[in-house]
């Protein structure tokens, strides 16, 4: 494990290699986050993955952040690890809601998923993905359940019946309120 002057070092490193893509640097806890302009991500992670100093090449999650009160609201935020360097990344960048945020699937295979849950449970749209559909939620499902401004009941209320019939859609009964 690096100590925090080591990750400062490598936060240096990674925004000086990376001007532009990589705005800037923090270290605390002992973990090392870069942020990121949401648009060069896969620029980001191919730098991480492939050179020398740094080799993340191991794929831990993406996932998001919503601060429904900014313009931005969505922070998107990556895992990565760096086996060579016994360390961890974490990658952050803003996106709104309309935001298509370049899909690293083609650097990290196995952001597939990751990347479909996270826009089923925040909307945040990642572009070039192969298959950008729900995963967690029915086809059918009306918004995204992890954002803070989504009613706490759902929008549509599902009861099943005892003797399996097929469950029953209610809509007027609903308590919209969060």
């Amino acid at each position: 494990m690096m100590d925090d002057a080591k990750l400062e070092t490598l936060g240096q490193t990674i925004v000086a290699a990376l001007s532009g893509a990589a705005l800037d640097h923090a270290v605390a806890f002992n973990e090392l986050t870069i942020s990121v302009d949401i648009a060069k991500i896969v620029d980001v992670v191919k730098f991480l993955k492939t050179d020398s100093n740094c080799r993340f090449v191991s794929f831990i999650d993406v996932t998001a952040v919503d601060y429904p009160g900014r313009e931005q609201r969505f922070d998107v935020v990556y895992h990565l690890m760096s086996p060579v360097l016994n360390t961890r990344i974490r990658l952050r960048g803003h996106a709104s809601e309309t935001t298509q945020v370049p899909s690293i699937i083609g650097v990290f295979p196995g952001a597939d998923w990751f990347e479909r849950e996270t826009y089923d449970l925040y909307g945040v749209i990642f572009t070039g993905h192969p298959d950008m559909r729900r995963l967690l939620t029915d086809y059918g499902f009306d918004g995204h359940p992890l954002r803070k401004d989504f009613p706490l009941s759902g929008f549509v209320q599902v009861r099943y019946n005892d003797q399996d019939q097929p469950p029953h859609y209610d809509t007027d009964k609903l308590n919209t309120k969060s």
